[in-house]
């Protein structure tokens, strides 16, 4: 069955990077939409970045210039650079993916979640 599990998360200082990778199965990462969203503490999920199956890439706008999205096609695997930190990226990260590879993001329009990874970022 579909499973994505996220790894690469941790602590940091502000300014620090870290990469996450979701290792895919049960589908394949290059037929569709594939997403990172993250939660803090008491607030909504939301979106960080997608990645289509025709290669486009969208990110919100406070994550501009500082992540990257990613994939390795022939790993299945979805990644998510993140340079610059600061503590409002502090949050439960999880990958996902929708059914089709026309991205939206909108998080109720993904039907695949990961199981999240803890990123900690501190002034």
């Amino acid at each position: 069955q579909v499973q994505l599990v996220e790894s690469g998360g941790g602590s940091v200082q502000a300014g620090g990077s870290l990469r996450l990778s979701c290792a895919a199965s049960g589908l394949t990462v290059s037929t569709r939409c594939m997403g990172w969203f993250r939660q803090a503490p008491g607030k909504e999920r939301e979106g960080v970045a997608t990645f289509s199956s025709g290669g486009s890439t969208s990110y919100r706008d406070s994550v501009k210039g500082r992540f990257t999205i990613s994939k390795d096609d022939a790993k299945n695997t979805l990644y998510l650079q993140m340079n610059s930190l600061s503590p409002e990226d502090t949050a439960m990260y999880y990958c996902a993916a929708r059914s089709v590879g026309y991205c939206i993001l909108e998080r109720h329009v993904f039907d695949y979640w990961g199981q999240g990874n803890q990123v900690n970022v501190s002034s």
